[in-house]
């Protein structure tokens, strides 16, 4: 398969999970199956990619492991689609699992749905914005929650 499929199909599997999360009810344990599922088989893609891309190179330099330790190093392995597909999933596979904790965390702190989803969108779009802006909505501000 080419990189650009792989690509195609591990953002289409991010946004269906990120769908479920944000729109689907929530029963006991879903977040678990989310977490499992979603964040983990995101996070075994990226190992896979890894690996392939330590034995076998993202097709620039078979067999070459990649340069991790300097900026050029980094820019040649963006600069190939295996590198891409791989950076953007270790980015989709964390993205989303900072998105579960934030349902989570919001869903034990009983914040409205209504709350969360513009949260949770944001965190799908721009992960450490919507953490941060969770973080000061939960632990500085207390809007939506409900008496206990």
């Amino acid at each position: 398969m080419s990189w650009g499929g792989l690509f195609q199909i591990v953002n289409t599997v991010a946004l269906l999970l990120w769908l479920v999360l944000i729109l689907a009810p929530r029963w006991t344990g879903a977040i678990g199956q989310l977490r499992i599922a979603g964040a983990g088989g995101l996070s075994l893609f990226y190992v896979v990619l890894v690996g392939t891309a330590l034995t076998v190179g993202f097709g620039d330099a078979p067999g070459k492991a990649p340069d991790f330790s300097t900026i050029a190093g980094i820019r040649a392995i963006f600069a190939t689609d295996g590198g891409v597909v791989t950076g953007w999933t270790h980015y989709l596979a964390l993205d989303l699992f900072a998105g579960l904790w934030i349902a989570e965390d919001s869903d034990g702190r009983r914040i409205n749905r209504f709350v969360q989803a513009p949260v949770l969108l944001l965190t799908f779009l721009a992960g450490p914005a919507g953490l941060f802006l969770h973080l000061l909505l939960t632990r500085g501000l207390r809007l939506g929650t409900h008496p206990a």
